[in-house]
C-alpha cells in the first residue's frame, strides 16, 4: 500500500483497519515480534534520516516514512483501528490536535494520517533534536521544541511559535503530558493545547490514542517490548471552538480521551472535577 492509496482510504472510508493476516511467528513467539519490529524500525529511521540530511524531507517523504512504520507494526502483529476522520474531512484550515501520549509510536504514525489533511508539526521536547539519527528527522519537520525545565518559558514559546505556524497554515500536534505513559492521568493533563488554539483563533481536535502495543522500556524508554495481542486505536473527535477561558473546552478534550481509553480497556486515572 502506497501513501496515495492510504490517503484515499482515509478520505473516503469511515476509517482504517489493518487487514486480517495470520502472523504465525509473532503469534507463537512474542519475542520475535519485538525483534522484527525494532530491526525494521531502526532500518527505516536510518533511511529517513539520510533523506532528511539531503534537505528534501517534505510532506510526502515524511508521510511515506510514517506509513512505513504502520506497515512495520502490522508485520509484527499490530492491528490498527483509526476512526473519526470523517468529522475533519470538510474542515478548512489548520487545527490544534490535543492527544494523550502512550508510546513512541504516537509520533511515528500520526503524520501519515494527518498529513492527508494539511501541513502539520509537533510540540516536542528539545532533547529529541539531539537524538542520533532520529534527531535529523525531527529537526527537518521544524517542530516547536520545549525544554520542560521552565514551564513559563515553554508556555510562551509554544504560544508564540505555535501562533506563527498556524497563521502560515500549519496544524500543531501537542501531547500535554509530562511523560509518556500507558496510564492516562486526567488530573495532570494540562490545557496548553487549548491555550494555543485560543491564542491562534482555531479549533481544537481531541485525539485518543491506545498505542501500548509498543511498551515503554525500563532502561531505554523508547524501546520497550512489543505485544501483538494489544490492538492499536487512534480516534479523532470533532473540532471544538474555544470559547471564553477555554476551561470548558479542556474538559471536553479530557472527557473524550477518558471515555475512549476506558472503552478500549486502557488504564485511566480520572479527574474527579471532570464528570
Amino acid at each position: 500500500m502506497e501513501i496515495d492509496h492510504f490517503w484515499h482510504i482515509l478520505k473516503t472510508e469511515p476509517g482504517y483497519r489493518s487487514p486480517l493476516k495470520r502472523r504465525f511467528l509473532v503469534e507463537k513467539f512474542p519475542c520475535w515480534a519485538t525483534f522484527i519490529y525494532y530491526a525494521q524500525l531502526l532500518n527505516i529511521i536510518l533511511i529517513e534520516s539520510l533523506t532528511a540530511r539531503k534537505g528534501t524531507y517534505g510532506r510526502r517523504p515524511w508521510a511515506r516514512g510514517s506509513l512505513g512504520v504502520v506497515k512495520i507494526a502490522e508485520s509484527a502483529g499490530g492491528r490498527f483501528h483509526v476512526s473519526g476522520l470523517k468529522t475533519l474531512s470538510g474542515h478548512k484550515g489548520p487545527l490544534v490536535f490535543v492527544a494523550n501520549h502512550m508510546s513512541l509510536l504516537d509520533t511515528l504514525v500520526l503524520p501519515c494520517i494527518l498529513l492527508a489533511l494539511n501541513r502539520v508539526t509537533f510540540v516536542v521536547k528539545e532533547g529529541l533534536l539531539r537524538y542520533p539519527v532520529l534527531g535529523t528527522i525531527v529537526k527537518s519537520i521544524h517542530p516547536i521544541a520545549v525544554t520542560r525545565q521552565n514551564p513559563r518559558k515553554d508556555l510562551k514559546l509554544v504560544l508564540n511559535q505555535g501562533k506563527t505556524l498556524i497563521s502560515q497554515g500549519c496544524s500543531i500536534i501537542i501531547f500535554p503530558q509530562a511523560t509518556r505513559s500507558a496510564v492516562f492521568d486526567a488530573a495532570s493533563f494540562n490545557s496548553l493545547g487549548v491555550k494555543l488554539a485560543r491564542r491562534a483563533g482555531v479549533s481544537v481536535v481531541p485525539v485518543a490514542l491506545k498505542t501500548d502495543f509498543q511498551g515503554n522500556g525500563r532502561i531505554i524508554k523508547d524501546m520497550g517490548a512489543v505485544d501483538p495481542r494489544k490492538k492499536l486505536y487512534i480516534k479523532f473527535g470533532e473540532p471544538i471552538n474555544v470559547e471564553g477561558s477555554g476551561q470548558v473546552t479542556h474538559q471536553q478534550v479530557v472527557r473524550f480521551i477518558t471515555e475512549n481509553l476506558t472503552a478500549w480497556g486502557a488504564k485511566v486515572n480520572p479527574n474527579p472535577n471532570i464528570l
